[in-house]
């Protein structure tokens, strides 16, 4: 180093210091650079985009490269330091400890802090052209990077610790994929986010939060007069129907409204011929996860299930329109104060069928009623109050103030809600 100046030395230590900075925005840059837009790239033939996932697809020998360099640099660079303090103050001990501070101080600032700043900020823009940098480096420090490498094994299996190194074998939980999609909200338009979000859902709800209960089911009686079934045919709204015999929980068969027409003579129903055109009925734990059941639809290529408890008693109906509706929203433009469920009141209140869904309340009307265990509006307020309600009874639940407007054969009819009260502290 004799035959360099200081000016020489002092040139050279920057072009050290902007290495290192290079060094540490690389490192950073290739670990944040997101592999989704990087996949994008690759598809619409980026040789930037390639290059870059091909370095990472063999990390430790990039890492170990780009650690191995800007160890290098900052090595050299204290050394020059000390050799210009040397040059200028002589052999004076507080000279070069104060060189080493500053140093130090520099190489933190200005080649690691200040460059992973940037380089986490704009990842793309810098992990894409050093791809063309590092690759030479990567062959260039294999043996280094080799030899290293070994020697970290080593001590890993004296230590007797396991590295998970194939990144493809760990599994993403439900609650880190909600996570990736709410992550993504600047991404995605607020109505996919919703619906992605809804599907991620899917898992944690079960069919018994979503089905059509047993009492408000349209089904018809094999054994009723014909003229009373033809008559339900007619007026019925939907392409499937259930058909009990005696009882409404003894489910023998599902109508499909298409094969009617073959069933009538001259505008009479043949009876007869019934039973013969009847799918058999598909039964579906109540505990049953909607997503599950959704694949299950899929491959049965079916639209209807009848749901049942543990001792296989009936307890509603669940449909593969329930399901999507769970995911997109609901599929008609009917307004929920057009429904005859929901009937807003002057006051503000709303009148509610007891047994209408509390998913269905909270999803409609943006509420936000507890769903841990009841399952409609009258299974709460019964929960809650652990007896039958009367007339005229007011309660609060989760704010929200309700009164019993009607109640019949030990259930709430009708409910009057009004607007959740927030707690105010005094």
């Amino acid at each position: 180093m004799d035959d360099f100046s200081l000016s020489a030395l002092s040139g050279i230590l920057l072009l050290l210091l902007v290495f290192g900075a290079w060094f540490s925005a690389a490192e950073t840059s290739m670990m944040a650079i997101n592999r989704h837009r990087l996949n994008h790239l690759i598809r619409k033939g980026n040789r930037s985009a390639k290059l870059t996932a091909r370095l990472l697809s063999q990390i430790d020998k990039l890492l170990g490269s780009i650690l191995f360099g800007n160890t290098l640099l900052n090595v050299a660079a204290a050394a020059i330091t000390n050799i210009v303090i040397l040059r200028l103050f002589g052999a004076s001990e507080w000279a070069l400890l104060v060189g080493t501070l500053l140093i130090t101080f520099v190489l933190l600032v200005f080649s690691e802090i200040l460059p992973k700043i940037i380089a986490a900020s704009y990842p793309e823009r810098i992990a894409l052209p050093s791809g063309y940098l590092l690759a030479p480096l990567i062959t260039l420090f294999h043996p280094v990077v080799v030899v290293a490498g070994g020697m970290v094994k080593g001590v890993l299996w004296l230590l007797r610790i396991k590295v998970q190194t194939d990144q493809s074998k760990q599994k993403m939980t439900l609650e880190e994929l909600r996570g990736l999609v709410l992550d993504a909200e600047h991404y995605l338009p607020h109505q996919h986010q919703k619906m992605l979000l809804n599907l991620v859902d899917l898992e944690r709800i079960t069919v018994n939060h979503v089905m059509i209960p047993r009492n408000q089911i349209e089904s018809l009686d094999i054994h009723a007069d014909p003229d009373t079934l033809r008559q339900q045919i007619i007026t019925c709204h939907h392409t499937l129907l259930p058909v009990y015999a005696d009882t409404p929980g003894n489910i023998i068969g599902i109508l499909h409204i298409k094969r009617v027409p073959a069933l009538f003579h001259e505008a009479h129903l043949d009876v007869a011929q019934l039973r013969d055109v009847l799918s058999a009925p598909y039964f579906i734990p109540s505990d049953t996860p909607l997503l599950q059941q959704l694949q299950q639809f899929q491959q049965r290529h079916t639209r209807l299930g009848l749901v049942v408890d543990e001792y296989g008693e009936l307890l509603g109906l669940v449909t593969l329109e329930n399901i999507l509706e769970e995911i997109v929203g609901e599929f008609t433009t009917q307004s929920p104060a057009q429904t005859g469920k929901f009937l807003p009141q002057k006051d503000g209140s709303i009148l509610l069928e007891g047994g209408t869904s509390l998913r269905e309340l909270n999803r409609k009307l943006g509420l936000h009623l507890p769903l841990d265990s009841a399952k409609t509006l009258n299974g709460l307020i019964l929960e809650h109050l652990e007896d039958i309600p009367e007339t005229g009874t007011s309660l609060k639940i989760a704010g929200y103030p309700i009164e019993i407007i009607q109640t019949q054969d030990r259930i709430v009819k009708v409910a009057r809600l009004f607007p959740q009260i927030k707690n105010r502290e005094l």
